[in-house]
């Protein structure tokens, strides 16, 4: 197939930086080509901007970091008008979040009014600045990076804004001989310099209008709702996923299975996926931290509780 030819160039470039982050490069290609945006959380120097910058190199799409700090201000990301003497009018001149991949670096280090600015515009693909809306240019991809909320100095993003991202993903530590790689191609060179275009902006336009093409059974939906459902009725949960989530694991099903070559969703795609789409919809009760269940755990359960589509319907 075509589209798997074209994901499969992306991916063996990032591989090339990345050491055995093959499953993070899937998913991130997955989120970009799903139309949605990732959340990097992870402890410092695991790779997160890394894998972010090799995504961002391995399309030819217009690209922007932001480095959040405590005292970044709205307008440092959305932009500013400025008076012109000469025209005798303002001018605009956007910010970093006017571009195609956006790097949102360490996002938990700014303040709420700050994280929101950029949120808005993840939403609603606009910006409002004094009074007039401005579109922000597609395709628009946030992948935001943060460290552990454990962690001093840090403004954790409420519920309803984490919402925003289609997946939540922990890099982790490499392997002993997957690090003794990195050290390796690092020694002379520095490899994420050496990378270039794997496809074109018009090719990665292209195959976001492919996914949608993805062939999703009725049963593969009824499944989706059934997880979500059960997210809902747990009693370790106090807020479960809603539909906007079952849409997201929807279409992250349908970007994923392009990825490995298919033009229909199976039970594995969302057996596969769910933990990443529900995790961070999900608010658990008190009892739940008193007897120590997380949110992947309950997940995991509702897995292997809710009855997984056998014979899928022809597919009209």
């Amino acid at each position: 197939m075509m589209h798997k030819e074209m994901i499969e160039r992306v991916l063996v470039n990032i591989d090339r930086v990345m050491i055995g982050k093959r499953d993070i490069a899937e998913l991130s290609m997955t989120a970009l080509l799903a139309g949605g945006h990732v959340l990097l959380e992870d402890v410092p120097g695991v790779g997160k901007t890394m894998m972010v910058k090799a995504l961002a190199k391995s399309i030819s799409a217009d690209f922007k970091r932001i480095q959040f700090t405590p005292d970044l201000l709205p307008s440092d990301v959305l932009g500013v008008s400025i008076y012109n003497p000469k025209e005798l009018a303002f001018e605009f001149r956007p910010g970093p979040i006017m571009g195609n991949i956006i790097l949102a670096d360490e996002i938990n280090r700014t303040s709420p009014k700050t994280q929101s600015a950029l949120l808005e515009g993840m939403e609603e693909s606009s910006v409002t600045i004094d009074g007039e809306t401005m579109m922000i240019p597609q395709p628009f991809f946030v992948m935001a990076t943060q460290n552990p909320i454990e962690y001093e100095g840090t403004y954790p993003l409420p519920e309803a804004q984490l919402d925003r991202f289609l997946f939540k993903l922990k890099m982790g530590y490499p392997s002993t001989k997957d690090e003794v790689e990195i050290l390796n191609r690092a020694e002379k060179r520095v490899p994420i310099e050496e990378l270039t275009t794997a496809i074109t902006l018009e090719e990665l336009v292209s195959l976001q209008k492919a996914v949608k093409d993805v062939a999703v059974d009725v049963t593969i939906k009824t499944y989706i709702v059934e997880c979500a459902t059960q997210t809902r009725n747990n009693p370790f949960v106090y807020l479960g996923v809603s539909p906007r989530g079952s849409l997201a694991l929807m279409k992250a099903c349908q970007a994923y299975a392009m990825i490995k070559g298919r033009d229909y969703v199976i039970p594995d795609d969302v057996q596969y996926l769910a933990p990443y789409v529900f995790d961070h919809r999900m608010i658990l009760k008190p009892e739940a931290k008193y007897e120590g269940v997380t949110a992947l755990e309950i997940i995991e359960r509702i897995l292997t509780k809710v009855r997984v589509p056998i014979e899928m319907a022809k597919v009209k």
